[in-house]
């Protein structure tokens, strides 16, 4: 089972949270991938934008935070932070 745990957070506040289970046998980055889009759908978001530091910063640490200049529209919080919470090979 993988999850990934997906947080807005504005001025140190969360504000909203889910959690995207995937029990497929994909790649771990395309689980990655399609459990972004599915909270973005879910908390009505457009899908944030890569940088090679959020790569970074993922591969490390299997956690990361896309700020607001991550997203193309304007967002009503700080960052979108994601984690892996769990992950079974």
């Amino acid at each position: 089972m993988f999850r990934l745990w997906v947080k807005l957070i504005d001025d140190n506040h969360l504000l909203k949270d889910t959690v995207i289970c995937d029990s497929t046998s994909d790649t771990r980055t395309h689980k990655v991938m399609n459990a972004i889009e599915k909270a973005c759908y879910e908390l009505d978001l457009s899908k944030p934008i890569w940088l090679e530091t959020t790569v970074r910063d993922f591969q490390r640490h299997s956690k990361c935070r896309f700020t607001k200049d991550a997203f193309i529209e304007q967002v009503p919080f700080d960052y979108m932070e994601i984690q892996v919470i769990e992950e079974e090979y």
